[in-house]
């Protein structure tokens, strides 16, 4: 959600900004705008809309500087209108872009309206540019305004300031919201997200909690919450412009399902050159965090929710350990009972998703120390705030529906299962050597599933002029089925549900009918004959049934039975296999009616906001 840029440097930055905000643009966004300074002057451009829309405004208008901040908004404040758009100015000499929610802006708006300002949009945004405006009218500086003015805000925020006055420096602050700086040859740069910069800098430095710094052409100068002066470590990102382009494919939904196989092979490397199952896959000091455990407690939101579902199951059966698994938004606001001896897993594709962020913290806070994270971005603030982490190695994901994502994240849940299996001595090396075995194969079992697309684009076509859609599943597949639902209704905008197949008759049969399709998940496990009898109650019913199943099950095709065979039952990793038939439906359905596939209205792909 919501997306920030800004530069300086000896050099005219509208070009560095522009293609930052496009680079942003994966994030989900209804608006985009950029402020510069030049020649005593601050100039600002905005458009609802695309990115491009705007780039052609500042065209138009001869837009040059050597100092700018951009932005692209995903409304929440306000509707969408260009004049809630970012930047947002005060009294026409700073300029200031804002990710994150202000709790307390109606408060500070209040009070700066009695001071005599004026506001011309409905954000929370618009408070903080004044606030710190008036912070500087009473004798601050731009940066000790900034810091003054955060220590007044209630909420989450990233925010990047000019100030005509100021011409040769910005100041930015950050909290509960990813912002780094990016380190150039006498230019520097600040995001939200490395990708916005990488066309000049892989050189980062990830701004902490409670931060503020001052860039300059030539310095950066980091400030901690209690304003003193502090060192953040230099990182290079690995992060490559070459992840970021589209190439032959359509759109970055279908390039990122089809790279899963890479993307799996590499996630698992570690494991098969080692043999093993280790404990350091979690960290240096894991061996003595999971051995002392008796539970684990998995949060997480959306597709990682689904993802952490998958793992109850493999950590309760391989493993012998109880686990529950949570929706992180829900968690962070009930009253928790907590054992300090339970694993805190939190599971975040960016990293920086706000509910989770603020899950851990509580769990935290009520005295769990056991933490880990399974995340695809490091360095990333989930991973630092957690003891131990499972980096994926998914690589970048531009599109917001997650598809390697979510299946890396499954290898790295089934890790710690086995992991934890060994740690409690419920793990011979025959059952290992298996395990890790099903691992070698995997990726080529994911490629057969891709191979199934043309099959699939076939069945697509009979959605594309449905409005429901029911997917079911039993036992480890029940997940999967809720990830296709999700799938399905993020990118196609039909309304999908998933059920546990034995609960059909529970009150989900009602809606069947000719016009319902069912997608089932059906692999041959020992629910299969179960799932074969839920199939009867919806075609008794005249529901019309859409059916992946394995290369060796006993399934048929048949009047109102369509059937998909993925390869051969691939054992404990099925749900992964089975997770490809379901993205390719979707894509494909998407593909047909035509929506926006990497960018579906309303959605963003990183989720900094509640």
């Amino acid at each position: 959600m919501c997306g920030i840029v800004g530069a300086i440097a000896g050099r005219d930055v509208v070009p560095v900004l522009i293609e930052g905000l496009k680079r942003l643009e994966y994030r989900g966004y209804d608006s985009a705008g950029i402020a510069v300074v030049v020649d005593g002057a601050v100039r600002r451009v905005r458009r609802t809309g695309r990115v491009s829309e705007m780039e052609a405004a500042a065209g138009a208008e001869d837009f040059h500087a050597p100092l700018g901040i951009g932005h692209t908004r995903w409304a929440t404040h306000g509707g969408v209108t260009e004049g809630n758009a970012h930047p947002h100015i005060s009294h026409d000499t700073l300029a200031l872009v804002h990710n994150g929610i202000i709790e307390n802006h109606e408060a500070q708006r209040e009070r700066l309206s009695r001071l005599g300002y004026v506001f011309e949009s409905q954000t929370d945004t618009e408070v903080i540019a004044h606030l710190i405006h008036h912070h500087q009218s009473q004798g601050l500086d731009l940066l000790a305004a900034l810091q003054a003015s955060a220590r007044e805000l209630d909420g989450a925020y990233a925010l990047a300031v000019i100030d005509k006055r100021d011409p040769d420096r910005m100041v930015v602050a950050r909290m509960g919201c990813p912002l780094l700086v990016g380190l150039g040859d006498g230019e520097n740069f600040v995001a939200s997200d490395v990708s916005a910069i990488l066309q000049a800098t892989r050189r980062v430095i990830f701004l902490e909690e409670g931060d503020t710094a001052e860039i300059t052409r030539s310095a950066v100068r980091v400030f901690d919450g209690a304003g003193a002066a502090v060192e953040r470590g230099e990182h290079l990102s690995d992060v490559s412009l070459a992840s970021l382009e589209l190439g032959p494919y359509r759109h970055f939904m279908q390039k990122e399902i089809h790279e899963q196989p890479r993307a799996l092979a590499d996630t698992i490397e570690a494991i098969i050159d080692a043999a093993a199952f280790e404990p350091t896959l979690f960290g240096k000091d894991a061996e003595a965090v999971l051995r002392g455990i008796d539970g684990v407690q998995i949060l997480a939101c959306g597709t990682s929710f689904y993802s952490g579902s998958v793992a109850r199951y493999w950590i309760e059966a391989i493993s012998g350990l109880p686990c529950s698994v949570e929706i992180a938004s829900e968690y962070r606001y009930r009253k928790a009972v907590a054992n300090p001896k339970h694993l805190i897993v939190t599971i975040s594709q960016s990293g920086e998703t706000l509910d989770t962020m603020e899950a851990l913290k509580y769990a935290k806070s009520l005295g769990h120390t056991r933490t880990l994270s399974i995340c695809n971005v490091p360095e990333s603030a989930i991973p630092r705030a957690s003891g131990l982490v499972f980096y994926t190695r998914a690589g970048a994901e531009i599109g917001v529906a997650s598809t390697k994502a979510f299946t890396t994240q499954l290898v790295g849940l089934f890790a710690l299962a086995v992991t934890l299996a060994k740690l409690n001595d419920r793990l011979g090396a025959e059952q290992e050597a298996a395990y890790i075995e099903d691992l070698r194969q995997l990726p080529g079992s994911v490629q057969h599933a891709l191979n199934l697309e043309p099959q699939i684009t076939s069945w697509a076509e009979k959605f594309t002029l449905k409005h429901h859609a029911l997917f079911l599943g039993r036992g480890v597949h029940y997940p999967i089925a809720l990830e296709g639902a999700l799938k399905l209704k993020e990118i196609s905008y039909i309304h999908a549900e998933a059920y546990p197949a034995g609960e059909l008759k529970h009150g989900p049969l009602a809606l069947v009918d000719a016009e319902m399709p069912v997608v089932v998940i059906a692999p041959k496990d020992a629910l299969l004959e179960k799932v074969k009898s839920n199939m009867q109650e919806v075609r008794a019913r005249g529901g019309e049934l859409f059916v992946f199943t394995d290369a060796d099950s006993n399934f048929s095709a048949s009047e109102g039975v369509h059937v998909i065979r993925t390869p051969r039952h691939v054992g404990v990793l099925s749900p992964i296999v089975h997770t490809i038939p379901v993205q390719l439906l979707a894509y494909h359905t998407a593909l047909s009616r035509g929506t926006d596939v990497d960018k579906p209205r309303n959605l963003a792909k990183s989720v900094t906001v509640e």
